[in-house]
């Protein structure tokens, strides 16, 4: 499976992007496409994911209610809109594939095989 993320930008505080994530290959296998951010210095952050069947979505509690994740299965994408965003959104963001079947949302970075390459959000004051 191979991701490929677009999307970033630069925007002012309240303002909104929209980030697509691009999968191709093997994508039947694809069970949960998760969101993730990483600060310089930090650990990888759950944001997002949504089962590839079915379509339900989770939300990390720090976006939840501004960010909302879909995905069209027909076209092998997901997208991550982000509305009303903060200066401490600001870093970079990766998408992720996960082809194991689990009961619960995968939300930690180790249960995700494959990785996009991050797209840059920079949100200013």
């Amino acid at each position: 499976v191979q991701l490929q993320a677009s999307g970033g930008g630069l925007v002012q505080a309240g303002g909104s992007l929209r980030l697509s994530c691009a999968a191709s290959g093997r994508t039947y296998n694809n069970l949960a496409i998760g969101w993730f951010r990483q600060a310089p210095g930090k650990e990888r952050e759950f944001v997002a994911a949504v089962w590839w069947t079915g379509g339900r979505t989770y939300y990390a509690d720090s976006v939840k209610g501004r960010f909302t994740m879909s995905r069209d299965n027909a076209k092998n994408t997901v997208s991550l809109q982000m509305n009303s965003l903060k200066p401490e959104d600001t870093t970079v963001y990766y998408c992720a594939a996960d082809t194991t079947f689990r009961v619960q949302v995968p939300v930690l970075p180790g249960e995700y095989k494959y990785w996009g390459q991050g797209t840059q959000v920079t949100v200013s004051s």
